[in-house]
């Protein structure tokens, strides 16, 4: 096989174009994924916030 052939052939393949676009659909994904969990990890945060210092004041600290 030549050369300029080769070329051509790896040139006008697209096989691995929809595992390209599939990770980048993935990657958005995951990416909302952290923005979600973030969101979902200060509320806890907050609420855990409120549970300790409810807590002491019953305990009269």
């Amino acid at each position: 096989m030549k050369l300029t052939t080769f070329l051509k052939h790896i040139g006008n393949d697209n096989s691995g174009a929809t595992a390209v676009e599939y990770g980048l659909i993935v990657s958005l994904i995951v990416i909302a994924m952290i923005g979600a969990l973030q969101g979902v990890a200060e509320a806890t945060t907050d609420t855990w916030s409120d549970v300790e210092t409810a807590s002491v004041e019953a305990m009269g600290g």
